[in-house]
């Protein structure tokens, strides 16, 4: 029998916020936490389960773990899940050494409140985004870090990497680093999973064959991508700036989720 959820915190950057999933009518992404939220909460006919969202997108492992460890803790949820490092990564001269530190320490820290936490590993970029096999070798690291966290009591790890579906471009929004609508439905699923629950679906499987883009569409999509998105991300890394720098979490409280 899985264990009854009644609370549930998320923690991390925009994977977790839910960047680029449908909107909500607050103007949020709706997110794959959001849809783990609704899930558990529906086991619950009486009503009682609370759910806080304190994610905040562009957020480095440090800022996660000095921004939002604290109040996390302080809500004692029975369920937290912990995504964070890869903006770190993605960023040149990342000191893997004091990401994984840092992680660990908000591993540490959550699971000392009673918590079940659940961890990821990052999916493979390598196939899907020319020049990112400069990060698999860090990525790697990582992987292997958070898969030995995962076997410690209390933790449980929903492996993206090992699931080949996220090579789909269909499963990433426009700007080739946020999850589409469907890769958010996936990684829900594989929370669940992690959790004990029954299988809805298999989130690890392949979409169904499409059509190859043509040539000439690959070019269109690689300059709009390059204008929109890469172009401004490097000119915030170049700053100093962060997407995410002033804006409040979403749900920054722990209460009923409807």
């Amino acid at each position: 029998m899985p264990t009854p959820y009644r609370s549930y915190v998320a923690v991390g950057d925009s994977f977790t916020e839910g960047m680029c999933d449908d909107l909500l009518p607050d103007g949020h992404h709706r997110g794959w936490a959001d849809r783990v939220a609704s899930a558990l909460a529906a086991e619950h006919s009486d009503g009682d389960f609370r759910y806080a969202n304190l994610a905040v997108r562009g957020k480095l492992i440090g800022q996660i773990h000095d921004e939002q460890l604290a109040p996390a803790a302080a809500m004692g949820a029975e369920l937290v899940t912990l995504a964070g490092g890869l903006n770190d990564v993605l960023r040149p001269g990342c000191d893997i050494d004091a990401v994984e530190r840092q992680l660990g320490r908000c591993a540490a820290e959550l699971r000392a409140t009673g918590a079940t936490v659940v961890l990821f590993t990052s999916t493979d970029p390598t196939r899907r985004l020319a020049g990112s096999a400069r990060l698999l070798p860090t990525i790697l690291r990582m992987k292997a870090f958070v898969q030995a966290l995962g076997r410690q009591d209390g933790f449980a790890v929903v492996d993206l990497f090992s699931a080949p579906c996220f090579d789909d471009r269909r499963l990433w929004a426009e700007d080739r680093l946020h999850l589409s609508p469907e890769g958010h439905r996936r990684v829900a699923e594989g929370v669940l999973e992690a959790l004990g629950r029954p299988a809805a679906f298999d989130w690890r499987a392949p979409l169904p064959a499409a059509a190859p883009a043509g040539r000439a569409e690959r070019l269109r999509e690689d300059a709009r991508w390059l204008g929109t998105h890469l172009g401004p991300w490097i000119g915030r890394r170049l700053t100093g700036r962060s997407s995410g720098d002033g804006r409040p979490a979403k749900r920054p409280e722990l209460l009923p989720y409807r």
